[in-house]
């Protein structure tokens, strides 16, 4: 099911690449719909959720909550200026999809515009989720609304989180061992020595990622440029990680009492061991993450620098 809506996702961009063709809305919006469900137009003041995939017209991808797995929530503004995004929702409906195209001297007229960016044009993907409309509503009482579905979407994921790592240890044919937390393990490389103890520093070189493939933070300098997240204010070199609690996430803290100086593994850590519904980030609420880490050394308590 979910290859078939990045399919359905791509293809809508394959369509815009392709074709260009765009309708003119009165008030200058240029857009393409794919679906149309015919229910009532969504207005200022609803609840949304939608998914949507932002590129450039140079096919530069900025932001994709499909890959992500988690929509975008909003309460629908007033437009910022005409043919703005906010100006295509109102051409939209619950269950509707539709591609917007934006000239990049429109959006960044009062904003700066980011490093790097290049193109003429910003197109937004967007696939309508759910509408609350506010009509008579409080404020208050929309949000309770709003919230209760929100709660529902956490659940929806939360419960899918076993499956979806079983799969993802499946389809990558892994060998990894299951403790009885939940945290999913396999040596790449034994080490030597004793194990790292708890109160001792693990000094390591790792590698995080999602299960997209999406690497979200590394010490590794050459991981860190090909996945465009170079940070130059950061020194790129092993880190010592306190096998304390609360020094890191539970996951670390368990997956490194399985490993010897020079051993290199694979974790696959469930969210309960991570940052749970909260996220963190680029990490969404009920994440399991892969963590790649090699022990480059082992700092026992009474070798410890004294600061």
């Amino acid at each position: 099911m979910r290859k078939s809506i990045l399919f359905l996702a791509f293809a809508m961009i394959a369509l815009v690449s392709c074709n260009g063709g765009y309708q003119k809305a009165a008030d200058g919006t240029l857009y393409i719909k794919y679906t149309n469900k015919g229910g009532p137009k969504i207005k200022a003041g609803d609840f949304v959720s939608m998914n949507v995939i932002v590129k450039t017209d140079l096919d530069s991808l900025i932001d994709n909550t499909f890959l992500k797995g988690t929509p975008r929530l909003m309460i629908l503004p007033k437009p910022i200026f005409n043919g703005d995004v906010f100006s295509a929702l109102r051409l939209m409906a619950e269950g509707d999809s539709l591609s917007v195209k934006m000239s990049d001297d429109s959006i960044f007229k009062k904003t700066t515009r980011p490093a790097g960016f290049k193109g003429k044009f910003v197109i937004y993907n967007i696939k309508v989720e759910k509408v609350i409309p506010k009509g008579t509503m409080t404020g208050q009482a929309l949000q309770e609304k709003a919230m209760a579905y929100v709660k529902g979407l956490a659940d929806v994921i939360k419960n899918a989180e076993p499956a979806k790592i079983n799969n993802y240890i499946a389809d990558k044919k892994m060998k990894a061992t299951k403790t009885d937390s939940g945290l999913y393990y396999r040596v790449d490389k034994k080490g030597t020595g004793p194990l790292v103890a708890v109160n001792d520093t693990a000094v390591v070189v790792y590698v995080g990622s999602l299960f997209n493939g999406k690497i979200f933070d590394t010490n590794i300098l050459e991981k860190a440029q090909s996945a465009k997240i170079f940070n130059p204010k950061r020194e790129y070199l092993p880190i010592g990680i306190p096998v304390q609690p609360l020094k890191a996430i539970a996951g670390w803290i368990q997956g490194l009492q399985l490993l010897n100086k020079g051993a290199i593994a694979t974790f696959i850590i469930p969210s309960k061991l991570a940052y749970g519904n909260n996220g963190n980030g680029v990490i969404p609420p009920y994440s399991p993450l892969v963590y790649q880490i090699e022990v480059v050394d082992i700092i026992h308590p009474a070798k410890a620098i004294k600061k």
